[in-house]
């Protein structure tokens, strides 16, 4: 099992402003290959921020052959089988009760695969210490989005380098 506690540590910030779909995807791409079992992905945002098309972005880049990528809007949770590990795309907009995490598998799912969840606030206190969040906004221009990383775990320190290569 993997511990999702650390210390108090200072949150790191990343504001970044992608100013197209393409650009969320690559992005995405850039990310996706360092990620392993155990890492999780809190993606906050409105409705149309930009959460899914990052997830499917993501997704599509880790996988071996293209598949469908839907919204798990109405499953709550999509698995792809991918190299590394399995991915888990969880969206818990329609989350009804925090008891639901456990029955859906994810607290599990936290320590053997790479975890997507939009709607993270409906984890509450089974939200891992050692995620990465993602915070997506919108903008005047329809295309164009603004995304903030924080976190407090040191596996994330070297996201900047990786983004900015």
């Amino acid at each position: 099992m993997i511990d999702h506690s650390y210390p108090a540590a200072t949150a790191q910030i990343l504001a970044l402003s992608l100013p197209s779909p393409e650009a969320t995807c690559e992005l995405a791409a850039r990310i996706a290959p360092r990620l392993a079992a155990g890492d999780v992905l809190l993606l906050r945002g409105d409705i149309g921020a930009g959460k899914t098309h990052f997830c499917r972005c993501l997704i599509r880049s880790l996988l071996t052959e293209a598949e469908d990528v839907p919204s798990p809007t109405f499953t709550l949770v999509q698995t792809y089988p991918a190299p590394v590990c399995e991915i888990w795309h969880a969206d818990l907009y329609r989350l009804g009760d925090l008891s639901e995490v456990d029955e859906l598998g994810l607290t599990e799912a936290f320590d053997t695969a790479i975890c997507l969840i939009e709607w993270p606030d409906r984890l509450g206190s089974e939200a891992p210490a050692n995620a990465l969040t993602l915070e997506f906004s919108t903008d005047a221009d329809p295309d164009t989005r603004h995304l903030t990383l924080s976190w407090s775990a040191p596996r994330w320190d070297s996201l900047p380098k990786v983004i900015a290569a």
